[in-house]
């Protein structure tokens, strides 16, 4: 197997622990990981089939009950933005959602790292809010867990509840953008080639996650998270200035 493919599948399992673990999902590591090896679309689509893969053993491991009204609350409008922002993708060009991406996952990073006792408050209307927010960044650039997972914290979850609750929203909302990349043809050989491995890579990191989340305090492997993807999103925006300014 190619070096390059070795370590793309390592680091997808590290993304797959930390969005367990940290709360945000794995998408707002994997989707910036994956586009230094493939094209943005290719990206998406791949997004897609590794998080239905990944949600699914999320609520299987973690089946303490989920939060209905909380699931209807930020679900539904996560789904119905999802589809909108997922038909959007195929207009708009690829380039600058990759810079809004990068540029979204600096500033959420570096907010969070500074201010870390910011909460949204509890309430139905933040809960609309966050899931329509978190549901067209999903559809659009790939990734709407940070987003969700900064709405669901306002509402003091006990850790599966969380996690079960987010897991049930993302199924939903890949679910609907699955279909929509299908339709916009994201669906390559190349994405289905891997689906089988990412699908074990989901359930081999949930299963750690869920082992480190016993032993670890969710507030330091926050700072943890945030901290990598602060990283990984500065590298994704470098080449943009790069080429504005030199």
């Amino acid at each position: 197997m190619d070096i390059k493919v070795i370590g793309f599948l390592l680091l997808t399992l590290i993304a797959e622990i930390i969005g367990t673990v940290g709360g945000f999902g794995s998408s707002v590591f994997f989707v910036p990981i994956a586009n230094f090896y493939f094209d943005f679309n290719t990206v998406l689509g791949m997004t897609a089939l590794f998080h239905i893969g990944s949600n699914l053993s999320k609520i299987a491991m973690f089946r303490k009950g989920m939060d209905k009204k909380l699931l209807l609350w930020l679900g539904l409008p996560s789904v119905m933005f999802v589809i909108f922002g997922g038909w959007l993708s195929s207009i708009l060009n690829a380039e600058y959602l990759k810079f809004g991406l990068a540029s979204f996952i600096v500033l959420f990073s570096l907010f969070f790292l500074l201010f870390d006792e910011v909460q949204i408050k509890a309430g139905k209307i933040q809960a609309i809010i966050g899931g329509t927010s978190s549901g067209f960044l999903a559809g659009l650039v790939g990734t709407g867990g940070a987003v969700r997972g900064l709405t669901m914290a306002a509402f003091n979850l006990e850790k599966s509840t969380f996690v079960a609750t987010s897991a049930g929203i993302d199924l939903a909302v890949d679910l609907s953008r699955g279909g929509v990349y299908f339709l916009n043809g994201y669906f390559t050989k190349q994405v289905l080639m891997f689906v089988p491995v990412l699908l074990i890579i989901g359930w081999v990191g949930t299963w750690i996650g869920r082992k480190m989340l016993k032993e670890i305090s969710q507030k330091s492997f926050k700072r943890i998270s945030l901290g990598l993807i602060l990283i990984v999103g500065a590298v994704m925006v470098y080449p943009f200035f790069y080429r504005a300014f030199f």
